[in-house]
Parts: structure tokens; C-alpha cells; sequence
């Protein structure tokens, strides 16, 4: 697909005859990272859903080169295992993913995150961050050609926010296509590559980051 690894074409997302989004085109490109925003409501979760393949269009059409298993999402689940250790979270998606069983990508991969010196504590110990850390240490694991983000950095604290900043132009820089949906736009602008701005179940804006004005958002729930 040489105009990119996902592309939308004139696809709508209905709840019964609630329309949720409408005719939205949109193209994910190797090594750009997206930030979707939008009002409160405006189908950012749901537009993410849809590029997982976890949702069918309504409407329209979804086409990919991307095998599912090269596709990583995060929603607002964490998807961890309590019982489990971090390190036996970590084994257990990388059997499900098919990867070698190996503990090198996993010791790397909690490096990342930091949580390291956490990795044979059980998860549902783990405070919010914590457990948000882990999940995305679940994501990292499998270097997805396609990473799908939805409100990262919920529960963060501000330096694991600024990892994960670091590590999601690390992705694109890598030559995955990054799109998630950010709570904090002003800071989450620097490091993304292009804006798509949801209003009114429809693309109100979809362009160049540095082209992106964020106080035209000022009075709405962006969350």
C-alpha cells in the first residue's frame, strides 16, 4: 500500500442511529507520529477502536498491509494480569503475540518503562502509573508496525510522561506509524509530526503539527 499502512476511506461509525463519526478519510504513514484531539465525544476512542480492528466500519472502507499481530493497542484497560509478576504479565503477551520465549526483549523493554527493579512484584499491587507503565512496557514488547495510544499518559506522573514521550517519537523515529489521543495537547504537540482534530463526528482539522493551534481548543473537554 504505497500511500501508507492504514487508510480510511469515507468511513462512518454508528450506535444505532447515533452517528459517531462521518466520513472520515485518513491515511497512517511509517514513521509519523499522530496526535488525535478533539472535544469530549467527538469519536477520538472510537476512531482508535476502529484502526485496531476492534470495531467494523458502519460505513465505508478500512484497508491495510498490516497482519493484526503487528498492530499494538492501548485502550483504557490495562490488560495486566494482578496475580502475575510484572516479568510473568510481560512472558505472557509474548506467547500470545507467537514470540520467542526470551527474557532479554522483556528485561529491555521493563528498562524502558522503568520499572526494572518492580519486575517480580505482582501487578495488582502497582499503583495507577504503575500499572499504565506496564501496559505500555505489553505494547513496546512486540515493536508494532502500528501504534495505537489512547490517553497514554493517564495516571502518569510527569517524568514517566516525558518517557513516554521520548519513547513514542523513539517509534516513529523507528519507522512505525504512531496515532494517539492526548489529554495534554500543548506538550504532546512537540513531539508529534501531525494533528487530526475531531469536531462534529467529522476530520475539522488534519495537518502539519507545527501548523496546529491548540488554543482554538481552550473551553472544551478534550479528554
Amino acid at each position: 500500500m504505497a500511500q501508507g499502512l492504514l487508510r480510511l476511506c469515507r468511513v462512518s461509525r454508528f450506535y444505532g442511529e447515533r452517528a459517531v463519526l462521518r466520513n472520515i478519510e485518513l491515511v497512517l504513514a511509517p514513521g509519523q507520529a499522530l496526535l488525535v484531539v478533539g472535544p469530549n465525544g467527538a469519536g477520538k476512542s472510537t476512531l482508535l477502536r476502529l484502526l485496531a480492528g476492534l470495531l467494523p466500519p458502519s460505513e465505508g472502507e478500512i484497508t491495510t498491509e498490516l497482519a493484526p499481530g503487528e498492530i499494538g493497542y492501548l485502550g483504557h484497560k490495562t490488560l495486566i494480569y494482578p496475580k502475575l509478576t510484572a516479568r510473568a504479565n510481560l512472558a505472557f503477551w509474548q506467547a500470545m503475540f507467537g514470540l520467542p520465549r526470551d527474557d532479554a526483549p522483556i528485561e529491555a523493554v521493563l528498562a524502558r518503562v522503568g520499572l526494572s527493579r518492580f519486575a517480580d512484584e505482582e501487578a495488582g499491587v502497582f499503583s495507577r502509573g504503575m500499572s499504565q507503565r506496564l501496559s505500555l512496557a505489553r505494547v513496546f514488547l512486540t515493536g508494532p508496525r502500528l501504534l495505537l495510544l489512547d490517553e497514554p499518559a493517564s495516571g502518569l506522573d510527569p517524568a514517566s510522561a516525558a518517557m513516554l514521550r521520548r519513547e513514542i517519537r523513539a517509534a516513529a523515529d523507528a519507522g512505525a506509524a504512531v496515532a494517539w489521543v492526548s489529554h495534554n495537547v500543548a506538550a504532546d504537540l512537540a513531539v508529534c509530526d501531525r494533528v487530526v482534530l475531531l469536531r462534529g463526528c467529522r476530520v475539522a482539522y488534519d495537518g502539519p503539527a507545527r501548523d496546529f493551534d491548540p488554543s482554538g481548543l481552550a473551553g472544551e473537554c478534550v479528554c
